[in-house]
């Protein structure tokens, strides 16, 4: 199979490096998300920014989708290390540039990333109860398009992530588990490795409220996938659940896989201030 800029951001191929040059806005949104996932957010950064010269001026549709997925992306590397309140100015803007437009597929997607981008960044800020208003909210528009759930695969799948993500932060590891659960389910069915990735150390995360032992063990594993495939970021996140529940340091450990994603541009909050 052809690899493609669709199949690195959101397929089997994610840490491809030979990206193919974009051309269209889209082109450019993909390349953003594949370097995103492989922690070079430098470059992802400057592809964004293609975005935005490019929709600026807002002429259809097309240009308010790509426009809130730029600034919903821009987010999600800010949130990813540990921005969230600057998270959610860029999610924020990304909710009104689609906020009413319309009800198509493409809008309802950008609508509910912003909004599950928004309730992440409630999480990061300690305000759970708003994360859940949030995704109530993204629950329900997606109900309202059931019709088109094959094309709103990500979006669900980011509901349980967010949905995993707020019990464990409120302690109800039972009901982490479930959405946890629920996302490996979903994303199974999908083509996206960076997915599948994700929700497997979700629900390793969820199941250190019952059995760490066990949860540090799958946790190697999916450290193992993603040095493997080139995914930097959820390396460094898998290690530091690793190292945080075992006590035994992967190899490379947490430190030097935050200080290549450093290299790559990622700007860490430091979280002591």
């Amino acid at each position: 199979m052809a690899i493609t800029l669709q199949s690195v951001a959101f397929g089997a191929e994610s840490g491809y490096a030979l990206l193919s040059a974009p051309v269209t806005i889209e082109d450019w949104w993909l390349t953003a998300v594949a370097l995103g996932g492989q922690g070079r957010y430098a470059q992802a950064r400057a592809a964004l920014n293609v975005v935005d010269r490019r929709t600026a001026g807002l002429a259809g549709d097309g240009d308010r989708v790509y426009a809130s997925l730029s600034a919903s992306t821009r987010a999600s590397f800010l949130r990813q290390t540990g921005w969230h309140r600057k998270a959610s100015y860029d999610d924020g803007r990304a909710l009104a540039i689609v906020a009413g437009c319309g009800d198509s597929p493409e809008l309802v997607a950008a609508v509910c990333d912003a909004l599950t981008g928004l309730a992440a960044d409630a999480l990061g800020q300690g305000r759970l109860a708003l994360g859940w208003r949030l995704l109530e909210l993204c629950a329900a528009r997606i109900h309202r398009s059931e019709s088109w759930s094959a094309q709103l695969w990500r979006q669900l799948i980011r509901l349980e992530w967010v949905s995993a993500e707020l019990g464990l932060a409120g302690g109800d590891f039972t009901a982490a588990l479930g959405h946890a659960d629920r996302a490996v389910e979903l994303a199974a069915g999908c083509e996206s490795l960076r997915h599948r990735v994700k929700s497997n150390l979700l629900r390793c995360a969820a199941l250190t409220g019952f059995d760490p032992g066990q949860a540090a063990t799958l946790a190697r594993e999916v450290f193992d996938d993603c040095r493997s495939s080139g995914l930097l970021p959820l390396a460094w996140a898998s290690s530091m659940l690793i190292e945080g529940v075992s006590g035994i340091a992967t190899s490379p450990d947490s430190a030097a896989l935050g200080a290549a994603v450093a290299a790559r541009g990622g700007v860490f909050r430091d979280m002591s201030l």
